[in-house]
């Protein structure tokens, strides 16, 4: 039988992107089948996979979540070895329900939930696992998940108490005008020095207030290369970023505001489309103490990071319906960075982040 260091070498070898993880989906389901688990489901939300460990759905359950997509260059975020981490918790789980002499009313008490969730990078997994309805028929009182941190010592568990990782969405803005002959432009709309204000009006939304807000300029586009018209329509794309969900409904707010404003100045007319949005994943306190006491009982190293992480995490949308956590585990201080083509993932921190997460498992449900 393969070890599950050497399972997560096999997918890191056959890295699928966001909405077609098929591969890593058939891995998940196959290892299952060697496990005894109540119920597995499978393509949930496209190619996820739910495992359940439990006869009651009424019961107290505890669920855990790892991503299973990977980027176009590949495996070069980690989610290859949090889907292995689920794994070997799938192996502990099993023995728990499965090998005690107390298996069916173990069962019947507790439920333990583990999705392999697929499309974290673009944002649309977490969405389509909770739309199947799958999770909403147990009891979920707590849900966690990690991710992998590179830049802290290997296997210290990173929490933060109040956001994990920021919330943020492109949005692109068009500016329509009116093109004209180049050598009459005044009888045109030209959107080009409405561009250099919205420009120049997003920068001022940085730090604004006192609360962590970022707008960063991603791409312009502004007529044709036509040298005889004068252009009349343009796109500005931006990203904005922020630590909570109400600071970024506000700093939307404002730069939906301020395109509307400049545009209306120069008799244009504007459309804007979000593009791949992340809402804040805004940590529960309770669950974030949970994961502390079971770290220091592991026994794993425990440091808070006070500022949450800029990049952000679909895990968010999961605190919106269910009281939970995520929390970082370092990947070695000298490791590459997360999406640098030459990061790979630390097999060794799958065994002591699985023993975590049992150990949660076992606080939350008192087992």
């Amino acid at each position: 039988m393969k070890s599950i260091a050497e399972i997560r070498h096999e997918l890191h070898k056959h890295p699928d992107v966001s909405c077609h993880e098929e591969y890593a989906h058939d891995v998940i389901v196959d290892f299952l089948s060697a496990l005894q688990p109540t119920a597995v489901h499978t393509h949930v939300g496209g190619y996820g996979v739910v495992a359940v460990w439990g006869s009651n759905s009424s019961a107290p359950t505890v669920a855990f979540r790892a991503d299973t997509d990977a980027l176009p260059i590949g495996h070069r975020c980690g989610h290859d070895g949090h889907t292995a981490i689920l794994m070997r918790l799938a192996e502990l789980v099993n023995n728990e329900f499965c090998c005690d002499a107390n298996t069916a009313d173990v069962a019947a008490k507790h439920n333990i939930i583990l999705i392999w969730q697929p499309a974290e990078e673009t944002g649309e997994g977490a969405r389509r696992v909770l739309e199947s309805g799958v999770l909403q028929k147990y009891n979920i009182v707590s849900i966690f998940a990690l991710h992998n941190l590179p830049g802290y010592p290997l296997g210290t568990v990173v929490l933060c108490p109040r956001t994990f990782a920021a919330a943020s969405t492109g949005v692109v803005y068009r500016l329509d005008g009116r093109e004209t002959h180049a050598s009459t432009p005044e009888l045109g709309l030209n959107p080009g020095l409405a561009v250099a204000e919205i420009i120049k009006r997003f920068d001022s939304f940085n730090g604004h207030g006192g609360e962590f807000r970022q707008s960063t300029l991603i791409c312009v586009r502004v007529g044709e290369p036509a040298f005889g018209t004068s252009a009349g329509h343009a796109e500005a794309m931006f990203t904005l970023r922020a630590f909570t969900n109400g600071e970024m409904e506000r700093l939307l707010a404002d730069a939906n505001n301020a395109v509307a404003e400049i545009a209306a100045s120069h008799g244009l007319t504007t459309s804007h489309e979000l593009v791949e949005p992340f809402r804040a994943t805004e940590n529960n306190g309770e669950c974030v103490e949970a994961i502390e006491k079971v770290a220091q009982e592991v026994p794993l190293k425990v440091r808070y990071q006070m500022e949450p992480n800029r990049w952000s995490e679909d895990f968010a949308e999961y605190l919106f319906e269910f009281k939970g956590a995520m929390f970082g585990i370092g990947s070695g201080e000298n490791h590459a960075e997360l999406h640098r083509p030459d990061y790979e993932f630390p097999d060794e921190i799958i065994e002591p982040a699985a023993a975590l997460f049992f150990k949660l498992a076992t606080q939350v449900l008192d087992l």
